[in-house]
């Protein structure tokens, strides 16, 4: 079973509310399509998919399984095994279940945005809206194992106003066949994972990704 087939059953069970096992493990997969590597980790359960040797992540982490995978001298010497720089450490949310219109004003857009740049970097199939002044940007695109990630954001002129949690809200009914939809969050960003939590989305799991 290929790399991207494995994680992306981990990623269905764990929107599916079914998380591993709190037994402090840590296991070694292939790496997923969309990323060099990517180190998940929850309640006291590890996973690194990336393309090394399992012997070598069971010593690196052997001192502390549960704190370690996401500690920065691992993804440090990770990043020197898979020659890819690693990213910000996420919160990965999950998304409720759909409503049947985004309810939200949103149209069509092509821009050149930051926001749209990075989403382009990392995703592919993405898609981009707006809303009719410009004021909010909403992207969705499928990433890290295929799976459907969204992203917003809100021109800082209008913040304050919960248009960022309108788009928020918007986003699922925007993803084909109604799949499950993940934002990754940098804990610091407290006003876009205030905007997630809000609307009712779900906090799963941490990440790191190791380049596109």
């Amino acid at each position: 079973m290929g790399g991207r087939e494995v994680l992306s059953e981990l990623l269905a069970r764990l929107a599916g509310g079914i998380a591993p096992s709190a037994d402090a493990s840590v296991t070694v997969l292939p790496a997923p399509s969309g990323a060099r590597a990517v180190v998940v980790g929850g309640t006291a359960w590890h996973v690194v998919a990336a393309d090394v040797d399992p012997g070598w992540v069971a010593a690196a982490v052997a001192h502390d399984p549960i704190a370690a995978p996401l500690g920065a001298r691992f993804l440090t010497a990770l990043a020197d095994r898979v020659e890819a720089e690693p990213g910000v450490l996420d919160v990965v949310l999950v998304a409720p279940s759909a409503p049947a219109a985004p309810g939200l004003d949103l149209v069509p857009a092509e821009v050149d945005h930051p926001r749209v740049e990075r989403a382009l970097l990392h995703r592919r199939d993405v898609r981009v809206w707006s809303t009719p002044h410009g004021a909010g940007l909403l992207t969705i695109g499928r990433g890290v194992a295929g799976r459907w990630e969204t992203s917003l954001e809100v021109d800082p002129a209008a913040r304050g106003r919960g248009l960022g949690t309108a788009l928020a809200a918007a986003a699922p009914a925007l993803v084909p066949d109604g799949a499950p939809l993940w934002a990754q969050v940098a804990p610091a960003n407290t006003a876009s994972l205030r905007a997630f939590l809000a609307v009712g989305y779900r906090p799963v799991c941490a990440e790191v990704l190791f380049g596109p």
